[in-house]
């Protein structure tokens, strides 16, 4: 073994070491987090006692907004671009929206079946509070069908499926947020727009309580229902699946209403970060990088964070291999090269691309392990060393 191959070895063991060691550390935190946010106050029994009640008759829920009424009591669900025909007493495409005589419901509206604590960084959101905690919240389907979803368990069945899900109205949730000194509340872990009533009367109420709003989106919700949702964001996670037909054949969708949503977004002035997860043979052409890359920057700016994340095996794609880090690597300088400022490696605990970088001066701004945040020179918005200004949520 030569000493280029014996570093690159002795780099790789490094990094499988950080990873294995960083992501046990979390998965015990969140496991004290969970039991922190449910078991130590009056609000986890409460609750308890009126989830148990409810489940026996399974899901009401609300009515669902933005939909048409149309002949023999068909609907059309226009709040994504599924554009769904629905017939009484079926669902659309997503599993959560239901045709009841007429009239339209949100069947998971404030029955989430995933609440947690996570660190920011876990969105991911580089530019936004780093170092703090939200509240994520999740609920059942999804209206997309990415064969590559980590969250499949819950983006890929209905809430009877899953056949576990809590009680708890929006007053619940952000009196949760502001009983613990957690900032902001995140919809994420399945598609927010599945469950877009029960988001947008948890941000209204967040909003009155001084409390930050962010959600981890696809991107695919029309432009009516994401413009009055942004009136009470702060900051939206975009997951980019790739720049070509043949990633979003992965995920059963289209490519051009999220860039659309993009635009929409980058727009309204709301904070936006996008993340693109790099899959081996499915989006990983290094041409399609480049070309998104350049999208990116000629449409929305080249301040928008980017973080090229690690794909390992899961749901229907374990057929694939993990991610090359040196792939990554080379979207990074990639990325470089087309002018975007704030470029960020996900899923590789320990790797220097992993923090973020000021992009006069080259210092670190942000240094990370994972999710951990172990050094901030963010002064007042700008960079600590050189005073160059950096975009973002910082206070």
């Amino acid at each position: 073994m030569n000493n280029i191959s014996r570093r690159n070895f002795i780099k790789k063991i490094f990094l499988v070491i950080a990873a294995t060691l960083s992501m046990s550390y979390l998965l015990f935190r969140s496991r004290e987090s969970f039991r922190s946010l449910f078991s130590s106050s009056s609000l986890s029994a409460s609750l308890s006692a009126s989830g148990n009640a409810k489940k026996k008759g399974f899901p009401q829920g609300t009515e669902a907004m933005y939909y048409t009424l149309m002949e023999r009591n068909r609907i059309r669900c226009e709040l994504c671009y599924r554009n769904c025909t629905i017939t009484s007493g079926r669902r659309g495409f997503c599993r959560n929206r239901e045709n009841r005589g007429g009239k339209l419901y949100n069947v998971v509206y404030g029955k989430p079946s995933a609440v947690q604590i996570d660190p920011i960084e876990k969105e991911p959101q580089h530019h936004m509070l780093p170092g703090t905690k939200m509240i994520c919240i999740g609920t059942a389907g999804c209206n997309f069908r990415c064969r590559h979803c980590h969250n499949w368990h819950l983006s890929q069945r209905s809430i009877e499926e899953i056949g576990r899900y809590d009680n708890y109205t929006p007053h619940d949730i952000v009196r949760s947020a502001l009983n613990r000194n957690i900032p902001t509340i995140s919809f994420t872990y399945n598609e927010p727009t599945v469950f877009y009533e029960y988001c947008l009367d948890i941000a209204k109420q967040a909003k009155k309580e001084g409390l930050n709003i962010l959600w981890h989106s696809n991107g695919y919700i029309k432009p009516a229902p994401l413009e009055e949702f942004l009136q009470y964001t702060d900051a939206v996670t975009v997951d980019l699946k790739g720049f070509s037909k043949k990633a979003y054949d992965n995920s059963d969708a289209e490519l051009e209403p999220v860039l659309e949503s993009l635009k929409i977004i980058k727009n309204s002035g709301i904070w936006l970060e996008i993340v693109n997860l790099v899959i081996p043979t499915i989006n990983d052409s290094m041409q399609e990088i480049s070309e998104m890359c350049k999208w990116i920057k000629d449409n929305l700016s080249q301040e928008v964070p980017l973080h090229l994340s690690r794909f390992f095996p899961s749901y229907k794609l374990t057929h694939l291999s993990p991610t090359p880090i040196n792939t990554l690597e080379r979207a990074y300088n990639i990325a470089q090269n087309a002018g975007l400022h704030y470029i960020t490696l996900g899923n590789v605990p320990g790797h220097e691309y992993n923090s973020t970088f000021c992009p006069k001066c080259n210092t670190i701004l942000i240094r990370r392990i994972h999710f951990n945040v172990t050094k901030n020179n963010i002064v007042n918005g700008s960079c600590g060393s050189c005073g160059n200004n950096i975009p973002g949520i910082w206070q």
